[in-house]
């Protein structure tokens, strides 16, 4: 895989492309695939966004989502737009397995494939060119610097400024996490400039929910949490009925994780939610805790060092009782 700036004389040569992420996009893949197809948009590309699934609700606000194809939904039309594709860009994953069903399509493509990504361990063989920068808030914040650094600051619009705000926000934790370096404020205060709105964005984001989800939340406080004391960790389990009973949609459990890391002194979160094809994990943690290691280790996951997934075929309950063996050899750690 070349590095990025080789692709950059590219931009100026105007190619029909196609601007994907992972599956069940979420602000940041969401944010970056947009604020990506508005900057080429002015470049004179011919440009199709394909999410490998469908997306959150709350997301829909977003300018240019109505452009956007859901592969699951349009799959025939996705596949022909994809092998007619020059230029592939894949942004917010670092391996091909993440897009789900669109996997075998984009490895049989025949074009150029472009890596932007901040999560660890990218299949870097299955790419032309790209960057892979694990000291990254997010992958807008790298669109922002592909931009800029491509000599295109000018072509940043208030579309792109949303778009990208969004993403950097969301991965950031509205600006809390460690990764929220001086480079995050000077992008924000360049996107700024260009007169968006950023309450509006924190809105549509965060007060954008059904009450059935504010509902689901408290019953799975109040009847779902594990504290582990012992270990500094707590976990929730949410059941299939869970989901049910509550009319849970794409993007509802969002954000349930991280109420786990607000008890005091606990290091370590997982939630594990059984979806019908799996049981999905999600890690977060404080400090030095590599809850990336701990996925990659375990739960056939990765990510980052202090947010991370997994995945497990055994059932919720077996699963679940699997976790609280597997982190007693993490006692000392998370002491």
């Amino acid at each position: 895989m070349q590095s990025i700036q080789h692709f950059f004389p590219l931009l100026d040569q105007p190619r029909k492309a196609v601007i994907t992420a992972h599956q069940k996009p979420d602000g940041d893949a969401m944010g970056s695939m947009l604020g990506l197809y508005h900057f080429l948009v002015q470049l004179g590309h011919d440009v199709t966004v394909i999410s490998p699934t469908n997306w959150a609700s709350f997301l829909n606000w977003m300018p240019g989502v109505d452009k956007v194809i859901d592969f699951e939904n349009k799959r025939e039309l996705s596949v022909n737009i994809i092998n007619s594709a020059e230029i592939i860009y894949c942004l917010d994953f670092n391996i091909l397995h993440r897009t789900r069903n669109m996997e075998t399509y984009l490895e049989k493509a025949k074009c150029i494939k472009v890596l932007i990504d901040h999560h660890q361990q990218p299949q870097e063989e299955v790419f032309d060119y790209g960057i892979s920068d694990t000291g990254k808030s997010s992958t807008c914040e790298m669109i922002f610097d592909l931009i800029a650094n491509s000599g295109h600051d000018d072509k940043i619009n208030k579309e792109i400024a949303t778009c990208l705000y969004t993403g950097i926000m969301t991965d950031t934790g509205s600006f809390r996490f460690p990764s929220t370096t001086a480079s995050v404020h000077k992008a924000v205060a360049r996107l700024k400039e260009t007169g968006f709105n950023h309450s509006v964005i924190h809105e549509n984001i965060y007060d954008n929910f059904s009450e059935s989800r504010l509902r689901f939340i408290g019953n799975a406080l109040l009847y779902k949490l594990d504290v582990l004391y012992e270990y500094n960790t707590a976990m929730m389990a949410i059941s299939k009925y869970d989901l049910i009973k509550y009319e849970i949609k794409t993007g509802d459990t969002e954000g349930l994780v991280n109420y786990l890391l607000t008890i005091e002194g606990i290091k370590f979160g997982a939630l594990v939610i059984d979806r019908d094809e799996e049981r999905k994990w999600s890690f977060r943690s404080k400090g030095e805790f590599d809850v990336n290691a701990f996925a990659r280790t375990h739960f056939e996951g990765g990510g980052h060092k202090n947010a991370a997934g997994g995945r497990s075929d055994e059932t919720l309950d077996q699963t679940a009782r699997k976790f609280k063996q597997i982190i007693k050899q993490y006692e000392k750690e998370l002491q």
